[in-house]
């Protein structure tokens, strides 16, 4: 069999207008397609008057950042990407029967520091761009005509984050028409409840009257189950005074429901009416479930009762070469992947993510912690000429923190506490981080502090003073608890050393230390009440034995998930590159790594390097000993096996190969052409990585996993391949819906179909029907080309395609070629 290229043909689902996505009141409809776009900063741009021809139609969801010029003059932190100010402008049409209707505007995230005008009238301006908003329009709405909507977005501190954000309206947006009667926005709230008989559904209903006549309401509340049998149902009345909003508060019971889980998660929905005199004035429909969380101080997390390990990544928001604007198919992907070697909770690093995302999670059975903040009151540095080096930035959100920080936290609960996937809120990332900025006494080191010698510097006195890191934690949890008392508070901390010396940890109610693996026995011992995880960790295995040979430890988050744009290394480096997967979704090396620890599946996986000695430092070494080797200025020599071997068997006759081995299985041996090359090894505990070391000589290479009785349970065998001979698209045919997004992945293969792994051929991608290409992505983070044309070169001789089908059902041709290669063909069929 050959190499398996798992993920490697990734055609989405369809298309879904999610039904939740809105602001949970009213009728919307999305309103994406055909913006004016120009990025620079107009004069009078919000007026109606303003001739806008020539700036460029666009479809929302909409990134500029990503397909402009990555240039070593710009900042690392951003991945070499700009900034700038753009405008948007849309003619929207309000039907005259809408007459007499509310018509609100919905943003899902513009990034960032926007302002939204309506027939040139500002509604309001929103500098965080990650937080969902809403404008009412209706008192500037021209019932009958064209409206014209503006919107202005300021990213022109390009460098205010330590990663890439992406620039402009990235996420949906919507037009809302209701009664004046209405639903708050994000007004209803369903948490279930764990009684002693089955679940209860503890109910919150908020109600806006836009009247100046006070009315006497009717609020229904119906349950059905996933086979949308009714389950339940409850009414009340409420009278809310003109112009005045009100709340009613009642539950459902359920005696045995399906509970949501990791394997079976069962969703139920909601669906809220509300009667003024009889007549419906106002619907709208929540997804909820049924589960019981348990964080305990000495045995960890349970999940509905059954205790666990948390095996999750952080994630950030972006998807390579499409920047912030990521399709839902292309989440529902990835996130499968991440499920399938083992992933079981993700978090949201360091900011809340699209509506999309959680959705996802609630369906796919994946735990979510939702962060808020990388960043308080004040700056963090961001590198602007590489990784920690070069003078610092110190751009940032922190200039609007004191007048929105609050605003922005409640928003992101109220927003997403529907989700049953959520079981935790973070208000903070490393705002602890020892001198950047807070710095405490404790630093100095010496007496009981724990550190033998100053830390970062040493105590800095005008540095701002630890202790307020406690108040801002204390105001921001009652934040929370106002909107959510059914999920604990949480936050990573960085400096936890410093921030013990605070009120800080003691906020929270469960505890993240981000690569402070060294203090869980001490901070247990001395805080025998804190429940306590790995908020960030690294992938060795000491992190993870870290996790397991401890109960009270109840899981940890890798750093990271998936590549990311920014944070980059030194040029060239388009990002951050330690995720188990790539750029473009596919499994990384340390993915079948991490499957091997997580998995509950047999499996087996082979790579190869050439053998390391003495003083060599292999170039397959994973990334954070590729940094700490950087920083160090010299070689290292390989303490462990790597676990970013590739699956690649051409080298030179008789030239020493490390073949290594990720695997769950008692034990493992090597095969070369059916002859056994490398004696059966029992599982590394240490490393948990087996390796051979051999003389390459060509051939079929193959690993069997054996349990412990000696039967195969697992296998995977890799082939030397020959020169690049054709370009191979797995499947020949996938429908879509219109507007959907298909992902096709495509590898260069030799003559006999064997994967070239060492492929890097520039692909041309051609389409022939009503499609567009939303971008090429081959996962080479050290490509610094032109990533908003047709061409792009593979990377391991694979890359993946994003094809957006557009308004016309039939039929879409799609044509990849590359010159020596014979080019491959395949068509969509839109539906």
């Amino acid at each position: 069999m050959k190499l398996k290229l798992i993920c490697l043909l990734l055609v989405s689902f369809v298309s879904v207008q999610s039904l939740f996505a809105q602001g949970g009141f009213g009728q919307a409809e999305k309103i994406n397609a055909n913006w004016k776009f120009v990025l620079q900063d107009v004069e009078n741009a919000e007026q109606a008057d303003l001739n806008d021809r020539r700036w460029r139609t666009v479809h929302l969801p909409h990134d500029w950042t990503v397909k402009q010029q990555l240039s070593p003059t710009l900042a690392s932190a951003t991945g070499y990407l700009p900034g700038g100010v753009g405008w948007y402008r849309k003619q929207l049409s309000i039907p005259a029967e809408r007459q007499g209707e509310k018509v609100y505007l919905y943003f899902e995230g513009v990034y960032n520091r926007s302002e939204v005008f309506v027939n040139g009238v500002s509604l309001g301006k929103r500098p965080n761009g990650y937080i969902s908003f809403m404008y009412d329009a209706t008192p500037h709405i021209k019932y009958g005509e064209e409206n014209l909507i503006a919107v202005r977005v300021d990213h022109s501190q390009s460098a205010d984050s330590r990663w890439y954000t992406g620039s402009g309206i990235y996420r949906d947006v919507w037009v809302v028409y209701s009664n004046p009667v209405h639903l708050a926005q994000w007004g209803v709230y369903a948490w279930p409840e764990k009684q002693k008989k089955g679940y209860q559904l503890n109910l919150e209903v908020e109600v806006e009257n836009g009247t100046s006549e006070s009315s006497v309401l009717t609020i229904q509340n119906e349950l059905f189950s996933p086979e949308n049998r009714l389950m339940g149902k409850s009414s009340k009345k409420l009278t809310v005074a003109g112009n005045q909003s009100g709340k009613i508060q009642s539950e459902i019971k359920v005696a045995d429901p399906e509970l949501w889980s990791l394997e079976h998660p069962a969703l139920y929905v909601l669906k809220t009416t509300v009667y003024r005199d009889g007549e419906l004035v106002d619907e709208t429909s929540t997804q909820t479930g049924f589960r019981s969380f348990t964080f305990d101080p000495n045995k960890g997390f349970a999940l509905n009762g059954e205790w666990m390990k948390i095996k999750g990544v952080c994630l950030h928001h972006d998807a390579g070469v499409l920047g912030s604007a990521v399709p839902r198919e292309v989440w529902e992907t990835r996130l499968l992947t991440l499920k399938e070697i083992g992933v079981n909770a993700i978090r949201t690093s360091h900011n809340p993510q699209a509506t999309d995302l959680y959705e996802l999670c609630d369906e796919l059975g994946l735990l979510v912690m939702n962060e808020a903040f990388d960043e308080w009151e004040f700056p963090k540095r961001k590198w602007l000429e590489g990784w920690n080096v070069g003078t610092p930035g110190f751009q940032g959100s922190f200039d609007f923190f004191e007048e929105w920080g609050e605003q922005d936290l409640a928003d992101m609960v109220r927003r997403d506490r529907n989700h049953p996937s959520i079981f935790a809120w973070s208000i903070g990332n490393e705002v602890d981080y020892p001198n950047d900025p807070y710095s405490h006494p404790v630093l100095d080191g010496g007496g009981e502090t724990g550190f033998t010698q100053p830390i970062f510097g040493g105590f800095k006195e005008d540095a701002p003073d630890a202790m307020r890191l406690g108040d801002i934690a204390k105001r921001l949890v009652k934040v929370v608890k106002q909107y959510d008392q059914s999920r604990p508070t949480t936050a990573g901390l960085a400096g936890v050393a410093m921030s013990n010396q605070t009120a800080y940890p003691g906020a929270l109610d469960i505890a993240g230390y981000n690569y402070t693996e060294s203090l869980y026995d001490r901070d247990h011992a001395q805080y025998p009440e804190r429940v306590i995880f790995g908020s960030e960790n690294r992938h060795d295995l000491e992190a993870w034995k870290a996790v397991t040979s401890r109960d009270f430890i109840f899981g940890q988050f890798l750093w990271t998930g998936i590549d990311y744009l920014g944070e980059s290394g030194r040029w060239p480096s388009r990002g951050f590159y330690s995720g188990l997967l790539d750029f473009g979704g596919f499994i990384k090396p340390r993915g079948y790594f991490r499957q091997s620890l997580w998995s509950e599946k047999p499996m087996a996986y082979l790579g190869t390097y050439p053998t390391p000695g003495r003083g060599s430092q292999s170039q397959l070494k994973d990334v954070w000993s590729q940094l700490e080797a950087e920083q160090a200025g010299g070689n290292h020599e390989e303490k462990r096996p790597s676990m970013d071997a590739w699956p690649i068997w051409n080298y030179d006759e008789g030239q020493l190969i490390r073949v290594v081995c990720y695997t769950n299985a008692a034990s493992a041996k090597l095969l070369l052409n059916g002859e056994l090359v490398g004696e059966p090894q029992n599982y590394n505990e240490e490393t948990g990585i087996i390796f051979w070391d051999i003389p390459y000589a060509p051939g079929k290479l193959e690993v069997l996993g054996m349990d412990s009785s000696g039967q195969q349970v697992s296998q995977f065998e890799i082939e030397p391949s020959g020169r690049p001979y054709a370009i191979e698209v797995i499947e020949d045919e996938e429908a879509i819906e219109q507007g959907g997004v298909a992902q096709i992945a495509i590898q260069v293969v030799d003559e006999a179909g064997i994967p070239v792994m060492l492929s890097d051929e520039e692909v041309t991608c051609l389409i022939d029907g009503d499609a567009r290409l939303l971008g090429l992505e081959a996962s080479n983070n050290s490509d610094m080309s032109d990533y908003s044309d047709n061409k792009h070169r593979v990377f391991h001789g694979r890359m993946i395609a994003y094809i957006q089908a557009g308004d016309q059902p039939g039929e879409v041709k799609l044509r990849f070629s590359a010159n020596w290669l014979k080019p491959a063909e395949t068509k969509l069929i839109v539906q």
